[in-house]
């Protein structure tokens, strides 16, 4: 703490000070839980605490069974980009996934899993085989942009988990965290004709969402920090483009557009 260096566990310990904050913002958490969405911008001077807030904000939505992913934005890494800085965000983000279990991050395959091990559940007591379970819950991602082929991987996942390959199985998961750069490379290994790209970045995350509640979470908060750096961007347009893409974000959780899901920046 002397150091400057934000810990990741034990925040509600020493933070004093911020009860009509953190009460506004776990009213937004509960939000996200309820089926509702939130966004929210932390603004202060530096050194004032919003990485530390944020970050207590997150260990309460994992309490409260959400799941979080989160990433710093830098020159590299950014909402709206052209040349793969968007993609790197979300990469990160979602290498950071956490969840109550796995505070620490990496809980993509978890998450996955676990929707698995839910639908084998359901279908030992219901009669009906994994697959036709995995079908019918998979069924609501088509309503999302992008989501036949993110269903088609999820599923992938889970057969090739049923034949013990491993290869297939990694590939999935580096398809779910945005590392394939080329369409052709996702086919030849997935059979899916899609990438996640800079130019849907966003409907990624809303498929994340929808992931997290399918497998039996609350819902997802992002948690986007060091939003100076777009502030900071040189090239005019890229600047107005990121900030269109935030104004994207608000319109679609003031509209009620999107559900189970919340951004804090």
């Amino acid at each position: 703490i002397s150091a400057g260096v934000v810990p990741r566990t034990g925040l509600q310990h020493i933070q004093v000070g911020r009860a009509a904050e953190i009460e506004a913002l776990v009213r937004d958490i509960d939000r996200i839980c309820d089926d509702g969405s939130s966004v929210r911008f932390v603004i202060g001077e530096y050194g004032a605490g919003k990485t530390f807030f944020l970050n207590l904000m997150r260990l309460v939505a994992l309490e409260k069974r959400c799941v979080t992913i989160h990433a710093d934005l830098a020159p590299d890494r950014r909402i709206h980009a052209t040349a793969g800085q968007a993609r790197a965000l979300y990469s990160e983000a979602v290498r950071n996934m956490a969840t109550r279990t796995r505070p620490e991050g990496g809980a993509l395959a978890s998450v996955v899993e676990r929707l698995i091990t839910e639908s084998v559940r359901e279908s030992e007591s219901s009669g009906r085989s994994v697959e036709a379970v995995i079908d019918a819950r998979l069924a609501e991602l088509a309503e999302y942009h992008g989501g036949h082929d993110f269903a088609a991987v999820l599923k992938r996942y889970w057969k090739a988990g049923e034949e013990g390959d491993e290869i297939v199985k990694s590939s999935a998961l580096r398809w779910l965290c945005g590392e394939y750069s080329t369409r052709t490379e996702a086919r030849l290994a997935l059979g899916v004709r899609t990438i996640i790209d800079d130019s849907n970045v966003y409907d990624g995350l809303k498929l994340l969402s929808a992931l997290t509640r399918l497998a039996g979470y609350s819902g997802l908060l992002i948690i986007f920090d060091e939003m100076v750096n777009i502030y900071k961007l040189q090239n005019t347009q890229a600047r107005s483009q990121n900030f269109e893409q935030i104004l994207r974000i608000v319109n679609d959780v003031l509209q009620g557009n999107v559900g189970g899901i919340g951004f804090f920046f």
